[in-house]
């Protein structure tokens, strides 16, 4: 398998999937805006949101996808069946448990989550409401990460890859059809993560049927298999909750502030992830199944090479992504937000926001590549202390930077975090021995400089006055942001090719 053939795949999924997600935002600016309707929506979305990313794609997948590929490798596919359907089992159940104590549990979740809505009993009423129609989301999408790891392990990265797309057509869905037939239109977004959960589970069964692995779940929670991956689970449980608490504490933070400063910050987040996932997840995605293969075939020089390569790769790609958002920011949100009651200080505000995201874009791809290159490992260990030290990082920023630049010093604050995590994780994995770089690196790093320092100053020269924007017609905007970004990322790639890289340099079979 060509593995940079695999990312390109899973990118262009991940991709449809952000350009469906785009469309789904700007028709959520366009009808509901900024103000306190949609900072309860998006506060009642976050917290299963992140439960999702605690456990569906976080502890879960981490501990899951290495055991079950050990299994296949070592144990062939019947044993590795067996496993799948003992896991299904014990999931299923905690699944079922956790979603009704969420249901009941709501108000006391929303009030430890934004107890600024406290004081407006309407807007803390609606954030509940939508919250037990959102938290059955956790139950689908766990689910969804289950078959996706199996697909993984069976080199299926497509269908995975593409499943977020039915989550945001669910969403525009409700969004232009429900919500002018509903009392309060703004339900029908809660709505439509409940359907967009249901969509996205039901997709996969043709795929888990196709390779042999639609598994019938089995209660057996003392199989050896299922107490390495608790065991495992409950490491990474501990690391990823460290990131999602710190979200949490972000969203505490700004639910005190101005209204509109939870929406500035999803939507300037929106903006964030879309490189954020078109890479790393992409990345991180098709190295982890190939790490886990070198591992337990006793490779250590393959193991490093995938890691070196995915390391140039990243850092190739996503640092004029983060380039191009700190300074692209207004023209990129006036343009994809900047009508209807998302106003000119929306616009503003989010920009600041987005500034400080794009400080940390590349550190936060990093952690998504070196961290598999411990988890194909099983060891979690590492990257839960680094991920603790992070916290302590990111929580002394806020203090810090919010009495100063307000909801932009909590972005500033997970971008301090992310490259401190990175950095950390880069220099034990070196010090490890699991990654030995390759020859060439000073080389490769200056070219990357060169070429950024190109493309950053034509974007200065081409942009304009950020003023101009604000004058435009929707369509004159979006004209001129593609040829921006066009312009800059053909700029940047042919200076790259004038200073000598090719594409075959990144070329990797797993």
């Amino acid at each position: 398998m060509n593995l940079l053939k695999a990312a390109a795949s899973v990118s262009a999924m991940t991709l449809l999937s952000r350009l469906t997600g785009f469309a789904r935002d700007v028709i959520l600016a366009f009808g509901f805006g900024a103000g306190a309707a949609m900072d309860a929506f998006v506060v009642a979305f976050r917290i299963p949101n992140l439960l999702r990313r605690l456990f569906a794609e976080g502890a879960f997948s981490q501990a899951f996808v290495p055991v079950l590929g050990e299994y296949r490798e070592t144990r062939g596919d019947e044993a590795t069946r067996a496993l799948a359907g003992r896991v299904l089992g014990v999931l299923s159940v905690a699944l079922l448990i956790a979603t009704a104590l969420g249901v009941v549990a709501a108000p006391a979740i929303v009030y430890l989550s934004a107890a600024g809505f406290a004081s407006d009993a309407e807007k803390f009423g609606l954030t509940v409401a939508m919250l037990r129609i959102c938290f059955p989301y956790i139950l689908f999408i766990s689910l969804v990460s289950f078959a996706a790891g199996i697909l993984h392990t069976w080199g299926h990265f497509k269908s995975p890859a593409f499943t977020p797309v039915l989550l945001n057509l669910a969403f525009i869905g409700c969004a232009l059809w429900l919500a002018p037939r509903l009392e309060e239109p703004i339900l029908a977004l809660a709505w439509a993560v409940f359907i967009g959960g249901v969509l996205q589970l039901a997709f996969q069964i043709p795929f888990l049927r196709e390779v042999g692995m639609l598994v019938r779940p089995r209660w057996e929670p003392r199989d050896d298999g299922v107490r390495r991956i608790l065991k495992l689970m409950g490491l990474a449980a501990l690391g990823v909750s460290v990131a999602q608490i710190s979200l949490l504490i972000n969203t505490h933070i700004a639910s005190w502030l101005q209204d509109g400063s939870v929406s500035w910050l999803y939507y300037a987040d929106r903006l964030m992830e879309f490189p954020s996932a078109l890479l790393g997840v992409a990345i991180g995605t098709v190295l982890l199944p190939s790490l886990i293969k070198r591992h337990q075939g006793n490779d250590a020089a393959g193991y490093s090479r995938l890691l070196d390569w995915g390391l140039r790769l990243t850092l190739l790609l996503s640092a004029p992504a983060a380039l191009g958002l700190a300074m692209l920011g207004v023209p990129l949100i006036a343009t994809l937000f900047g009508h209807g009651a998302f106003g000119r200080e929306d616009v503003l505000m989010t920009r600041l926001a987005l500034a400080a995201y794009a400080l940390g874009l590349t550190g936060i791809i990093l952690v998504k590549v070196l961290a598999p290159g411990f988890y194909a490992r099983q060891n979690i260990r590492t990257p839960v202390k680094v991920a603790l030290a992070t916290l302590a990082v990111t929580q002394a920023a806020n203090v810090a930077l919010v009495p100063w630049l307000g909801h932009a010093g909590l972005a500033a604050a997970i971008s301090l975090g992310a490259c401190f995590n990175a950095g950390w994780l880069w220099v034990l994995m070196k010090r490890t021995g699991g990654w030995v770089p390759e020859p060439g690196w000073s080389v490769f790093l200056g070219k990357l400089v060169t070429a950024l320092v190109v493309m950053g100053a034509a974007l200065w020269l081409a942009m304009g006055l950020e003023e101009a924007w604000f004058a435009m017609s929707i369509t004159e905007r979006g004209i001129r942001l593609v040829l921006l970004v066009g312009g800059a990322a053909a700029l940047y790639f042919a200076a790259l090719w004038a200073l000598g890289l090719r594409l075959r340099d990144f070329m990797r079979h797993a």
